[in-house]
């Protein structure tokens, strides 16, 4: 299935599916909020059908923004948004620790018919001013399939300490609150996925008990308001970021109450460190599908999709 691509420069790339469905778009511009801790990200995200799976500024936390790139601790600083943790204090604001990523360009944007490609720039700045790392992001839109009622898109990123000293890199947990270790690049769902299905390869057994857990995917299904029927994201590690490869093992980080929310988190339990002048690199994968899917079409549909 084609899918038609559009740039308004300097604000947003958007992908629309054949039927005419814009499934992706992807804001750069700055944010007008520094406490949000400006950067790019993904929304609104839909399904083929044109169900909405990405949540923007809610109520709860305003920095919660579809999909994005995120790093909750990094060397004292939130490149998050929002309230910093504090243990002994809880969420404290602080903005003087809020950071922001930069958009800086992009070298590569190939479309063809059926694939989006995308290669961005970007630098990560401390809310000082000073300049820590480089980045260079992938993103991919593909597998536009109209009889599985799914499509996907890859984001990855490759992370260079710019630093005279290593970036030390954390969660919530990390710093003393229990099972919150969220960082990393992460997903809020709309108000219609609160109390969704979560499970994994080996496990239905809900948001809570997959909480911190390992695993090549984890899949999130909801039954909309509005419209009958339902919707599945899966969320999936490229192969190399389980094998031992990468610089950090990573878990998940998922709730269904009170507001839905999933993490490929690279620093849940344990702080890891980067070096200056090295770099670490991630990929990660997201389907997006109208239907409940369950184990066997979340493993079947995975499989038919190369990396």
């Amino acid at each position: 299935m084609s899918i038609r691509v559009s740039h308004v420069h300097g604000d947003h790339i958007a992908v629309a599916a054949a039927n005419g469905t814009e499934i992706l778009r992807y804001v750069y511009r700055p944010d007008p909020e520094a406490f949000e801790a400006r950067k790019p990200y993904a929304h609104p995200v839909r399904t083929l059908s044109g169900r909405t799976v990405t949540g923007y500024r809610p109520k709860d936390h305003r920095w919660h923004k579809g999909f994005q790139m995120t790093a909750s601790h990094l060397s004292g600083q939130n490149f998050w948004g929002g309230n910093c943790y504090v243990h002994g204090e809880g969420y404290v604001p602080q903005p003087e620790r809020v950071g922001s990523m930069r958009h800086d360009g992009f070298p590569e944007f190939a479309v063809d018919d059926d694939r989006l490609a995308v290669t961005e720039e970007l630098t990560w700045v401390e809310n000082g001013g000073a300049e820590w790392a480089r980045e260079a992001r992938g993103l991919a839109v593909h597998s536009v399939d109209e009889e599985a009622g799914a499509w996907a898109f890859d984001w990855s990123i490759r992370l260079t300490n710019i630093r005279d000293e290593p970036l030390v890199f954390g969660s919530p947990t990390t710093e003393g609150r229990e099972l919150a270790g969220y960082t990393g690049l992460q997903w809020r769902g709309p108000r219609d996925f609160t109390g969704g299905t979560v499970f994994g390869p080996d496990s239905d057994g809900g948001a809570e008990k997959l909480m911190g857990s390992q695993g090549p995917w984890l899949a999130y299904t909801t039954d909309h308001d509005d419209v009958d029927g339902h919707s599945t994201l899966v969320f999936a590690h490229a192969p190399e970021n389980l094998d031992g490869s990468a610089i950090h093992e990573s878990h998940w980080f998922v709730r269904s109450e009170p507001f839905p929310t999933a993490a490929f988190s690279w620093a849940f339990f344990e702080e890891f460190e980067l070096p200056p002048g090295e770099s670490f690199a991630y990929r990660y994968r997201v389907v997006v599908a109208d239907g409940a899917w369950d184990h066997d079409g979340v493993d079947t549909h995975l499989k038919g999709l190369s990396w």
